[in-house]
């Protein structure tokens, strides 16, 4: 491997700690603000909750993604490993979706609803 590679997977694996890292400390920022915090007006705290983690995980996922993408593009884009990485976009790509989905009620590409 040349350096541009070397210095590219350790890149892509600095991006991976830090999709890790976020969805471990929103999984304790949400614990700790479920547990001594009041939710937000029109939520219950489990509802609260949910939202926090699932927001937590999305970003967490996005970063994992970033790191795929670096890694494979940049260090080995072979045939076998571009395929898996547009399997692996796909899969989290649909988690993201689903946990918008969860979090805020609707589709990313729906409009919120009039305020009343």
């Amino acid at each position: 491997m040349n350096s541009f590679q070397i210095t590219m997977e350790q890149v892509g694996m600095l991006v991976d700690g830090a999709g890790v890292a976020v969805i471990v400390l929103g999984i304790i920022g949400a614990t700790v603000r479920a547990i001594v915090s009041a939710p937000p007006p029109g939520l219950d705290r489990y509802m609260a909750y949910r939202q926090n983690l699932g927001r937590a995980i999305l970003l967490g996922l996005e970063l994992l993604v970033a790191g795929d993408i670096i890694k494979t593009v940049a260090v080995a884009p072979t045939l076998q490993n571009m395929a898996v990485l547009g399997a692996i976009v796909v899969i989290r790509t649909f988690l993201s979706f689903s946990l918008e989905l969860e979090i805020n009620g609707r589709w990313p590409w729906q409009q919120k609803a009039p305020a009343r």
